[in-house]
């Protein structure tokens, strides 16, 4: 055994409280290395009454680490233990404090959870294990009226710029729900909605006020009600990082330099503001003048934004929140912000824009979730861009796994582009087919998948903004048929537990040299294979399957295996078959 290569510590994903009443417990080592990894567990007060050795299953796996993960229930919601690790005859025991050959007895050694405080316990909304999210971005929606158009609003469909309008409004997206749910939406991500001077409206000027080219206040009242009545959650975002330039505290420190009394509510270096060989004498984000970063440690900045996210869960039912730039924010705001809005609606979804490795937000005290962009990148690199084999992108999504609490990954948010990407289709140089795996691994993934307005009917477009194109609702220049797809996907999304937050995860096969990929999710009721060959070879997928009948989910025909229990499924040139068989 290579024991420089086993980790483990308490808290964060490694010992973590899943419920009031368990602990999962997880173990890092060398890939291959173990054949048998136990926990041995009891209470500190009551060792020989409760003690018990615990199996634990290997659990995920990424290049070089094997990640085993147990469960434990432990009666007083205390807990020690240590680990008995084997690899064939050969075993050793791994306390908090060293490698030792015989088993611990003295309780004092060994790793601690001290206690499950119920309050304590990590639990992000039910609903979103559940939950498929539709992405819009109101300026390029539809415009439902024309009578609040900014003065200037060009033509429906034309060339988007950084600056120009087109006149999208929250009206817009009230008279096209019948759409969104038919496609089978239950929940929409909008991109800000609050006054402000762009088209994407990032640049607030006024919080507490819907802009006046998409609506007021009653027109997002009338829309969360009619969400509401539709099964459909809505979740708005909030850019606390920075305000706009025209934000009336920054407007006055403009004018009042030193004398504002607004002067600490921002980052400024200099007076009077200016911008010096393109960066801004005043923090901001990136180099964006027109965007000053807010001082959220300052106790007036944090109580006006504290009112402004517990307003629009309270007042309008917003049923969460998507935090823009979330990782520059201080970790203290986030916490306080967290316990605001749990208050205001304690099944609110708070979800951060973060781009990278993101566990130390998701402890419980601060997000539900982060826009799961490295999801994103492992899944455009091996279907959409060829620069990962089956086998580096299993340990990709393996490593993911392994950073996370499973109630974290249960509810992700995992998308595929968005208004600060490239759209799918065009990352995909126009192949549908490339685009079809992608969405169905999305699809059939733990956590809430998210499609981009207007990915379902065939739009594309480079970077912004070229990916904030106005929504095409002509439908004879929709792709109807790649609507029909994405329908699909959502409805077995709905209908099959299994490839939600109770199935399990687990690659079958994903070869180091391959373009084919075996992915399963099981339930206790359904064990579901969805099959993707990524390449322009039909290729003949082998798995040992049993004595069972599988049911082919896209097409509805039935199979069984051989003679000898293998699964033969031949598989057309970056084609994909999702095979389900019942385990009840």
């Amino acid at each position: 055994m290579l024991l420089e290569a086993i980790y483990h510590q308490p808290k964060r994903n490694w010992a973590y409280a899943y419920d009031q009443d368990t602990i999962h417990l997880r173990l890092r080592v060398k890939k291959n290395d173990l054949t048998e990894v136990h926990a041995l567990t009891g209470d500190k007060y009551a060792w020989d009454a409760t003690k018990a050795l615990v199996p634990l299953t290997k659990f995920t796996s990424d290049s070089m680490f094997d990640y085993y993960e147990g469960e434990v229930k432990p009666p007083y919601h205390r807990l020690k233990y240590s680990f008995l690790l084997k690899n064939g005859d050969e075993q050793i025991w791994m306390t908090e404090t060293d490698f030792q050959e015989e088993e611990p007895d003295d309780p004092g050694r060994m790793f601690q959870f001290p206690y499950i405080h119920a309050g304590a316990v990590f639990t992000p909304p039910a609903w979103v294990k559940d939950a498929v999210f539709y992405q819009i971005f109101p300026e390029r929606f539809a415009n439902g009226n024309p009578d609040i158009s900014p003065e200037k609003v060009e033509p429906w469909g034309g060339e988007p710029t950084p600056f120009n309008f087109f006149g999208g409004d929250l009206q817009g997206v009230i008279d096209h729900l019948d759409y969104i749910s038919d496609l089978g939406i239950n929940a929409i991500y909008f991109t800000p909605i609050f006054e402000a001077t762009t088209n994407h409206k990032y640049d607030t000027e006024d919080y507490l006020r819907v802009d006046r080219h998409f609506g007021d206040a009653d027109t997002v009242k009338r829309l969360v009600k009619l969400c509401h009545a539709r099964g459909i959650r809505v979740l708005l975002d909030a850019v606390f990082n920075h305000s706009g330039k025209t934000f009336a505290p920054f407007v006055d420190v403009q004018k009042n330099g030193e004398q504002s009394k607004y002067k600490d509510w921002f980052h400024v270096h200099e007076y009077p503001l200016d911008v010096k060989d393109g960066i801004p004498t005043y923090e901001t984000f990136g180099f964006e003048a027109h965007m000053p970063k807010l001082n959220t440690e300052n106790a007036e900045v944090k109580a006006y934004l504290l009112e402004v996210a517990e307003y629009w869960i309270k007042e309008v039912g917003a049923d969460g929140w998507r935090l823009d730039v979330a990782d520059e924010v201080d970790d203290a705001f986030w916490r306080d912000f967290r316990r605001v809005v749990k208050a205001a609606n304690p099944d609110a979804y708070i979800l951060g824009e973060v781009w990278n490795e993101s566990s130390s937000w998701l402890q419980g005290d601060q997000f539900d979730a982060s826009m799961n962009y490295p999801f994103t990148d492992a899944v455009n690199a091996f279907f959409v861009k060829n620069t990962m084999h089956a086998e580096q992108f299993a340990n990709s999504i393996g490593r993911q796994l392994s950073r996370y609490p499973l109630q974290a990954s249960e509810v992700a948010f995992n998308l595929l582009d968005s208004h600060d990407t490239p759209r799918l289709l065009t990352l995909c140089e126009g192949d549908q087919r490339k685009m079809k795996l992608a969405a169905l691994f999305q699809f059939s993934y733990m956590g809430a998948p998210c499609i981009y307005y207007g990915d379902e009917i065939g739009m594309d477009g480079e970077h912004d903004p070229g990916c904030r194109k106005c929504m095409e609702w002509d439908e004879a220049k929709q792709d109807r048929e790649l609507f029909d797809f994405y329908q699909k996907l959502i409805s077995l999304r709905h209908a099959h537990p299994a490839l939600r937050a109770e199935g399990t995860v687990r690659f079958l096969q994903a070869r180091p040299d391959g373009s084919q990929l075996v992915f399963e999710r099981q339930n206790e009721e359904e064990r579901i294979l969805i099959l993707f060959n990524r390449s322009e070879e039909t290729a003949i997928v082998e798995l040992e399957a049993g004595d069972e009948e599988w049911t082919e989910l896209f097409g509805g025909n039935h199979r069984t295996a051989k003679e000898d229990g293998v699964l033969a499924i031949e598989l057309p040139a970056y084609g994909y078959a999702v095979m389900s068989t019942s385990l009840t």
